[in-house]
């Protein structure tokens, strides 16, 4: 890649508290929490429906895995998996792995046999946490049982239950929680009998090098392809989250709502690893339900919420919202997909919060870039906003990503800075098709403005190539989402034999009783777009295809539409 002067044209936008760098001390992960631990020992750590742990407990709990783990003999650089939604247990877990000096692979439990197989082999995972229970219809540990026999290396399984970290009576009134058959393995133990065992002391101190060694081993979402795993090392994630907690103001004083998922990094360095460092009070859900997180942030004064567009979609659709007072909401960042312009201006028209979108990537642990926060900050609707401190940011042609663009011009998003991953897990090849010079390769078509902020235009591999003109499906979808019966929307590209590729929208609508049918839908794009960036094809659908964390799966849309015959509406 061709040197170049580093330019930063927007720091001038920076927030005075915000300073261009921040110093990151060299220390482990885990060593955030030992600092909270000591800091703030009895200030709240984790709300679970009512059940509260302070920052000691959760330290000691910790601390009580940790123990366990080492008399178990892994040894260092292991590979534990937790397979939970946001629970204690998954917290605690996760800081007393790193404790122990194992790595860290988060993971999605609602995979299948077939993707937990593939991403608990291909990391060689030793040791496993999951939940026993059956929860909202999904039996996660029969999953991972029908995968378990081609999984040679796992040494140990620890079970958990969604009432463990319950309060008394909650507890009792769960009730009978039906629970699977678990142990009957010898390498079967349940989790809170494992580490009753084990003190509370601090384990040995692990000597590592935290630019080295690696914390997390977290999958890419596969959305667009097959997962790969990001090496994550200690110093990515402890600058993103230190730097995160400055530029999002987090304090002491606040309430992190806890719904993005922590398998995802989007939601376990801006929901667990920032309010770690904030010395924040989290407030666990499970799963996202409009309801329950509009009655969780009245009822506990929420006033941060990092989330995906998909949330804020149902939020601002949601018909009974006016019941609710939300507007202790202080700050809300937007990630891990894109945040439609429409959504973004009434979900601060209707709840008065800060909502801002920013960007990041699983590669860069994840946040690179976010529009400023606070009364005066320059946000700019429909901009990822500006890189983070100690992040640099450019474009590059698309073809090679050797050659640097000018302003406005569009092309591949670079990024460089200390949140940055190592590389690919036992894939070299990808490894080097990314990283190159130290800059990452985020394969998002962008550009930037004269004042530094950046637009994402859309995937590479998404844009469609209609009879020679470049189509970028969220620009298509910015227009459908001002169409006032549209609720969601996606575009891909699909084969036609005139065209090469054409423009198909799927679309929810609002109120499925008052469609305004493919054509209106059609009349209307063409008054706001050039004619060959219109859909052709038009498919109603009760939903769309995404991952937990919200995005949506493009890739399976495309899949669901092997060709195209003349201009058409489907209802599906």
């Amino acid at each position: 890649m061709q040197s170049v002067a580093l330019p930063k044209p927007w720091l001038k936008f920076y927030p005075e508290s915000v300073p261009e760098s921040i110093e990151i001390p060299r220390e482990s992960l885990q060593s955030l929490l030992v600092e909270a631990a000591r800091k703030y020992p009895d200030a709240p750590a984790l709300n679970f429906q009512g059940k509260k742990l302070t920052y000691r407990q959760l330290n000691e709990l910790a601390n009580q895995f940790a123990n366990g783990l080492i008399s178990i003999g892994l040894s260092r650089g292991a590979k534990v998996a937790i397979i939970l939604p946001n629970l204690p247990q998954f917290v605690f877990c996760f800081w007393g792995a790193l404790k122990a000096g194992l790595i860290v692979v988060p993971c999605n439990p609602l995979y299948r046999e077939r993707e937990i197989e593939f991403q608990l082999k291909d990391s060689d995972v030793e040791a496993v946490v999951i939940l026993n229970n059956v929860y909202r219809s999904n039996d996660f540990f029969a999953e991972f049982e029908k995968a378990r026999p081609h999984l040679e290396k796992i040494k140990r399984v620890f079970v958990t239950s969604l009432t463990d970290f319950l309060p008394p009576i909650k507890k009792q009134l769960a009730g009978r929680v039906r629970k699977i058959q678990t142990l009957k393995k010898q390498d079967t133990t349940r989790l809170v009998d494992f580490i009753s065992g084990f003190p509370k002391t601090e384990p040995p101190a692990v000597d590592l090098d935290p630019a080295e060694a690696v914390a997390v081993l977290q999958y890419t979402g596969g959305t667009t392809g097959t997962s790969k795993g990001a090496m994550l090392t200690h110093l990515n994630l402890v600058s993103n989250s230190i730097v995160l907690t400055q530029w999002s103001h987090n304090t002491r004083e606040g309430k992190m709502l806890g719904v993005t998922p922590f398998f995802h990094i989007y939601g376990l360095t801006c929901c667990m690893l920032s309010p770690t460092v904030a010395g924040m009070e989290v407030i666990l859900l499970p799963s996202f339900n409009v309801r329950e997180v509009l009655e969780t942030i009245q009822r506990s004064k929420i006033t941060t919420f990092p989330g995906v567009s998909t949330m804020y979609i149902a939020i601002v659709n949601y018909p009974e919202l006016s019941k609710y007072s939300i507007r202790t909401i202080r700050t809300c960042i937007s990630g891990a997909a894109p945040l439609p312009v429409e959504v973004q201006k009434k979900f601060n028209k209707l709840t008065g919060g800060n909502l801002v979108e920013g960007y990041g990537l699983t590669e860069a642990s994840p946040v690179t870039h976010s529009n400023p926060l606070g009364d005066r900050a320059l946000v700019k609707s429909g901009s990822i906003g500006v890189p983070i401190p100690d992040t640099y940011a450019k474009i590059v042609d698309s073809d090679t990503g050797m050659k640097d663009l000018a302003i406005g011009e569009e092309g591949e998003l670079a990024v460089k800075g200390p949140q940055v991953m190592k590389g690919y897990w036992r894939n070299p090849a990808e490894t080097a098709n990314v990283l190159k010079d130290g800059w990452l390769l985020t394969g998002d078509i962008a550009k930037m403005d004269g004042d530094g902020y950046f637009y994402i235009v859309d995937r590479k591999k998404d844009m469609i190539d209609a009879s020679g003109f470049k189509v970028w499906p969220r620009e298509v979808e910015e227009v459908l989402y001002t169409q006032p019966d549209i609720k969601e929307a996606a575009v891909v590209g699909v084969k036609d034999e005139y065209r090469g590729e054409t423009v198909k929208a799927f679309i929810v609508l609002k109120d499925k009783s008052k469609n305004p049918g493919a054509e209106a839908i059609r009349e209307y794009c063409k008054k706001l777009m050039a004619p060959y960036k219109v859909p052709r094809i038009i498919e109603f659908r009760d939903e769309l295809p995404k991952t937990l964390v919200g995005k949506v799966l493009r890739r399976k849309l495309r899949e669901d539409s092997p060709g195209s015959g003349p201009s058409s509406s489907v209802a599906k």
